[in-house]
């Protein structure tokens, strides 16, 4: 099957990228960005994400584009249900170029957190595979959890502390 998997980061793509190989996917990956803020985080997770997909021979389209202020003014009076929004925007996207592509299936590596809301992104995903015409590949990749931690720590790969938007980072660092 041609997977398209939205890639949120390096660390998080090992497990699900390990797992999708031994299923014979022929897998590519997909960096969307609007939901990473600061800019200054994104450009690091985008050069780790490119140092590690040039060291094991993946694919990866990058957007091109930044569009935070359409990010903030879709979740501003919304902020404690961004998630929802974000795991909308990003699967959409992801989808949008899955068609395009001619990729059979999406998926994201969301996935592999123990800190995202599953079911919503499995709702979500098959909502919008059925949209266009594709499938969402759904699999709880959780149970790798420990060993791509440990796998990003022995590569050095720059590994951040929050899921992306600025709402994450202040709930991370704002006690």
């Amino acid at each position: 099957m041609k997977l398209l998997l939205h890639t949120c980061c390096a660390p998080c793509s090992i497990y699900p990228l390990k797992v999708l190989g031994q299923m014979d996917m022929d897998v590519m990956a997909f960096f969307y960005r609007h939901n990473i803020h600061p800019f200054t985080e994104c450009q690091k997770r985008e050069e780790t994400l490119k140092h590690y997909s040039q060291s094991i021979d993946l694919k990866v389209i990058y957007q091109s584009d930044y569009k935070i202020e359409e990010f903030l003014q879709s979740v501003v009076f919304r902020e404690r249900d961004r998630c929802r929004y974000c795991y909308y925007d990003r699967l959409k996207a992801t989808a949008l170029v899955a068609k395009k592509g001619k990729f059979q299936a999406f998926s994201t590596t969301l996935l592999y957190s123990k800190f995202q809301n599953h079911e919503l992104i499995r709702e979500t995903g098959e909502a919008i595979a059925k949209n266009y015409g594709l499938t969402f590949f759904y699999h709880d990749f959780r149970e790798g959890w420990k060993s791509g931690i440990e796998e990003s720590k022995k590569l050095n790969m720059y590994r951040q502390q929050y899921c992306g938007c600025i709402y994450s980072e202040k709930e991370r660092y704002f006690k």
